[in-house]
């Protein structure tokens, strides 16, 4: 059973338990009512029949009336019995519905509340329950939710802050660093192999921290910012434009392309994200790839949702470690280390584009060896063209 499942069948658990608590106090009331009246007819039967055994025996024709009397009473008797137990039916089946209905009507705010939080994640976390009903449990619950979100949406915005200040200020000192080298390997004078050799490592080092302070700070940017004015864009084009970019490094790998891109698989969004998005993908595809290897890029329309799936060839990667790619610099055995060019947060940047525009990214190991990635976007209505 998914996890997704687990909340409405708990909800689902307390109606039934009010509804059973309802009918129990609704049966329970009639239990007692039939009960009481049964015992007054029954008292008044038997002070009927002690009142007849009182009178004179010559009285025949008394007795015989009073014969007559005592068993009409007794008949009334059982059909009031018979017509309580029939009430009591009726008194349970009522109760039945009045109990779910009632039960319905009380944990209404409850679902409310449960379907607004569902739908607040970290990228709205500005967003309230904003519950009007009168001061009573159900507000305490909500007001102490909505205090809990505003706690997490300022602890989310001062790391995010954190992150994109931190990214712009070590601008400065690096390229200080990348000037003092320049300037020290410029002299006329004759300078020794090993400083030459040793400045190149270093440009080499300024070079990948410079890439993942700017990694960092287009992920921060995009966690933080508002959500950008929206355009129709083909996932198609996309990909297209990343591969023709990147076609002198896909030749120098020797790199097999294979495209299938549906015109059709249009989504709304920013241009300039949904690029970077694509870009990140058909990068790490390219990085990532063995020598004479192949990448499969098929864009589809799948209902009301636009897939973007690129595919690559490579070693049997760990099912239970692949999903860990899309999470800040992480990284997965040796084609995956330090060696190979790249900040370790190409994925990430991926996962955040989605997210900002309601979709999804699904990492899948492939069973004969390889990455699956997998991008789902909510279907664009109708082209409007790529933005410039």
């Amino acid at each position: 059973m998914s996890r997704s499942a687990r909340p409405g069948l708990r909800g689902r658990g307390i109606r039934m338990r009010l509804t059973v608590t309802y009918m129990a106090l609704f049966v329970a009331c009639g239990v007692g009512l039939l009960t009481l009246t049964v015992l007054l007819a029954a008292i008044r039967v038997g002070h009927t029949e002690s009142a007849g055994r009182r009178g004179s025996a010559a009285q025949d024709r008394i007795a015989a009336l009073q014969a007559q009397l005592d068993q009409a009473h007794a008949a009334q008797f059982q059909q009031l019995l018979v017509a309580a137990a029939v009430s009591l039916l009726v008194m349970l089946a009522v109760s039945a519905v009045l109990g779910r209905t009632v039960a319905g009507r009380v944990l209404r705010p409850l679902r409310a509340i449960t379907a607004t939080t569902r739908r607040i994640s970290a990228d709205n976390l500005h967003q309230r329950l904003a519950v009007t009903t009168p001061q009573d449990e159900v507000k305490d619950l909500a007001d102490t939710i909505d205090a809990l979100l505003e706690r997490l949406d300022v602890a989310f915005a001062a790391q995010r802050r954190f992150a994109a200040n931190a990214s712009h200020e070590l601008r400065t000192p690096l390229a200080t660093m990348r000037a003092a080298i320049d300037v020290a390997t410029a002299k006329p004078a004759p300078i020794p192999a090993t400083t030459t050799a040793l400045a190149d490592r270093i440009r080499t080092e300024l070079d990948r921290v410079d890439e993942l302070l700017t990694g960092l700070l287009q992920l921060a940017r995009i966690q933080h910012a508002s959500p950008p004015e929206a355009v129709t864009v083909p996932v198609a084009d996309l990909v297209s434009a990343s591969l023709a970019a990147r076609a002198a490094d896909i030749a120098d790998k020797g790199l097999t392309v294979h495209q299938r891109l549906d015109a059709d698989a249009l989504v709304h969004g920013s241009g300039t994200l949904l690029a970077r998005m694509v870009d990140n993908v058909i990068d790490n595809a390219v990085t990532h790839n063995r020598r004479d290897g192949w990448i499969d890029a098929a864009a589809s329309v799948r209902g009301a949702t636009a897939v973007l799936v690129v595919e690559t060839g490579g070693r049997r990667l760990d099912p239970d470690q692949v999903g860990r790619l899309a999470q800040p610099f992480q990284r997965l055995g040796a084609e995956r280390t330090s060696a190979v060019p790249g900040s370790g947060l190409g994925l990430s940047i991926v996962a955040a584009v989605a997210t900002a525009h309601h979709g999804r990214l699904d990492l899948t190991a492939r069973p004969e060896g390889g990455l699956r990635v997998t991008i789902a976007l909510p279907l664009a209505a109708a082209p409007i063209g790529v933005p410039a």
